[in-house]
């Protein structure tokens, strides 16, 4: 049970944390700040929260859970202004999508509290942002990923597990340096193509022609390009070391097929295909990783970076 639960950013994901959390009963206040006041008070009307805070400060005072729902460039400020006002055993998580930079604006900004600081990246979300999207199942059946720090203990790490199991989420560890490289390849480079692809066809004389007749294939293709600008603005400059990294290999892996292509190689076309489609086949989603070796169990040991 946590007895207050503070939020700085009160967007999609951290409404939903905080909806699932007191769907299941296991929160008695939650208190939000935003930078928007119209954010916290539709959280207030949908009954997402029960008090709105003027700054991150008071959101996160008087909370022994405190969850940063902010775009990741946003983190460095956000965690200075609630530094001095973390209850000695307040558990502070974070939902960014990269981990690298994040932590370095922990470990710059929080000082002597960087203890209490256990970055989180629940696999999860809408190309719809925003508190009116937040969604209490929105972590069921979803993997969250913990990168713990050197400094967090056993007990803080299994009580971010139990938080993040009890919205419905697999929990796995992952080393922060190993988490990016993955994210790049999985999550921020689809995205970059999903943009790059949305620009090649409207910047075409006849764009606006061809989207009309696109189907349902280019629809679950294009979805993510959907995504809320300023957070994949953020992402993208952020891990951009791996992002780019995939993306060199991305235009390695297209130039194989554009030659394929340009040949009429009809042997190397269909081979690319084929072991496309077949690792595609092979690969059992999110649901399918439960026996990960990684998942974290109760075993505190493995719960060490």
């Amino acid at each position: 049970m946590i007895r207050q639960l503070g939020l700085v950013g009160c967007g999609l994901m951290a409404g939903s944390f905080a909806l699932a959390l007191r769907q299941a009963g296991l929160v008695e206040r939650v208190v939000a700040f935003s930078p928007s006041e119209r954010t916290t008070r539709r959280a207030l009307e949908l009954g997402i929260i029960d008090q709105r805070a003027d700054t991150a400060a008071q959101a996160a005072q008087g909370s022994d859970v405190v969850l940063l729902g902010v775009p990741v460039r946003s983190t460095q400020r956000c965690l200075q202004d609630i530094r001095d006002h973390l209850a000695p055993d307040a558990l502070l998580m974070d939902v960014g999508s990269t981990k690298g930079d994040v932590i370095a604006a922990a470990q710059q900004a929080l000082g002597s509290h960087i203890s209490q600081f256990l970055p989180a990246h629940p696999i999860a979300g809408k190309e719809l942002s925003g508190i009116d999207h937040a969604d209490a199942a929105l972590y069921q059946q979803r993997i969250t990923i913990l990168t713990p720090l050197s400094t967090n203990t056993p007990t803080q790490i299994d009580r971010a597990r139990q938080l993040w199991q009890a919205v419905g989420s697999q929990v796995i560890a992952m080393d922060p340096t190993h988490h990016d490289a993955a994210l790049a390849a999985v999550s921020h480079l689809p995205h970059v193509i999903a943009f790059a692809a949305m620009h090649a066809l409207i910047d075409q004389d006849h764009g606006a022609d061809f989207l009309a007749v696109a189907g349902p294939g280019f629809r679950d293709f294009s979805r993510i390009a959907a995504s809320d600008p300023a957070v994949w603005r953020d992402i993208l400059l952020s891990n951009r070391t791996e992002v780019l990294r995939q993306s060199r290999l991305f235009r390695q892996a297209l130039e194989q097929l554009e030659h394929a292509i340009e040949r009429s190689d009809t042997a190397a076309l269909e081979h690319a295909v084929s072991r496309a489609r077949d690792a595609r086949a092979a690969w059992p989603g999110p649901a399918g990783q439960a026996s990960t070796p990684t998942a974290l169990s109760s075993q505190t040991d493995d719960f060490k970076p």
